[in-house]
């Protein structure tokens, strides 16, 4: 498979893998779990994955809550 088709495949995956939660913890955890989806369908670091979804998803839940 092509990188960038794993790269697309990750994207798509944490799209639909992602969600607000109702707490800072949960948002933190859903996005830990989409971010290391991520990482491994592209062959990254997991941890890193964890840590910048984590991050993302908590950014985008406190930014745009309304969509949550």
């Amino acid at each position: 498979m092509h990188r960038f088709t794993k790269f697309t495949l990750a994207l798509v995956a944490a799209a639909g893998l992602s969600a607000c939660g109702n707490t800072f913890g949960e948002q933190a955890l859903i996005g830990a779990g989409a971010g290391t989806a991520a990482s491994a369908v592209v062959g990254g670091n997991l941890a890193a994955g964890a840590i910048i979804g984590s991050a993302a998803n908590v950014v985008y839940c406190k930014e745009f809550s309304s969509k949550c």
